[in-house]
């Protein structure tokens, strides 16, 4: 299958092989205060969305956990003192800066003995197959440039029985709401990234990039074509953020 030529990065439309370098460029520039601005955009609420995921996740003593696209590793943390010295978790993610920054935070809590770290693209994952009981991927999957291929590849990665949580902005459930949501979006959020980490521009992208994002049923529908034989999802706050569960 041929490479296509061109792709979205938010609204604009781009080379296929210039998206990820504009990506990165992004998370170059937002990875030092990437936390601040979570906590400012939602209010908080991003604390409790990936709670929720690490409740449902469950995970147990031995298992292998991959946070893919992982960040700051907020999942990694949380996940770290469950699976004991027989289990193991990986921080992944395809940036440097966002990575290192995740390191920091790591130290802080003195986990960074307990987890490594890869620097890597979603889209070609350099894991043998049925490695991984857990792979999370928490506010990424709509930065990757090719979707279908990452999920195609966890679910190569992913142990018999293993699961696949995809933590997204998504659709709003009422359309009352949208209106709302999409003025903060469009109108406050840039304002906010420009004051606080001194780059509208990003906060511009990542508006544009979650609206540009697969809805809760296209989403599914994309994990089953991966091979995930059932997908289900639970929406929170409204529709603003979805958890996509997929089982292999």
């Amino acid at each position: 299958m041929s490479e296509p030529t061109k792709t979205h990065f938010g609204f604009q439309e781009v080379a296929w092989d210039k998206k990820q370098n504009l990506v990165n460029e992004v998370f170059d520039s937002v990875a030092s205060r990437y936390d601040l601005m979570n906590d400012l955009m939602s209010g908080g609420l991003h604390r409790l969305w990936k709670k929720f995921v690490i409740d449902l996740a469950s995970v147990k003593t031995g298992d292998y956990v991959l946070d893919l696209a992982g960040g700051t590793g907020d999942l990694t943390r949380a996940f770290i003192p469950h699976v004991g010295k027989d289990g193991f978790v990986l921080l992944a993610d395809i940036n440097f800066h966002m990575l290192s920054e995740g390191q920091k935070r790591l130290d802080s809590k003195g986990y960074f003995q307990s987890v490594d770290l890869c620097q890597l693209n979603a889209e070609s994952l350099p894991f043998p197959d049925h490695t991984f009981d857990l792979v999370t991927i928490g506010f990424g999957l709509r930065n990757v440039r090719d979707k279908d291929q990452a999920l195609r590849e966890i679910y190569r990665i992913l142990k018999p029985k293993g699961r696949c949580f995809v933590l997204e902005f998504s659709k709003p459930t009422h359309p009352g709401f949208s209106k709302i949501y999409d003025f903060y979006s469009f109108k406050i959020l840039p304002k906010i990234g420009k004051f606080i980490a001194k780059d509208e521009e990003s906060y511009q992208y990542l508006a544009e990039s979650i609206r540009k994002h697969p809805d809760q049923i296209t989403l599914q529908t994309m994990m089953c074509q991966a091979g995930f034989p059932k997908v289900t999802f639970h929406n929170l706050t409204g529709g603003i953020v979805a958890v996509h569960i997929g089982e292999k």
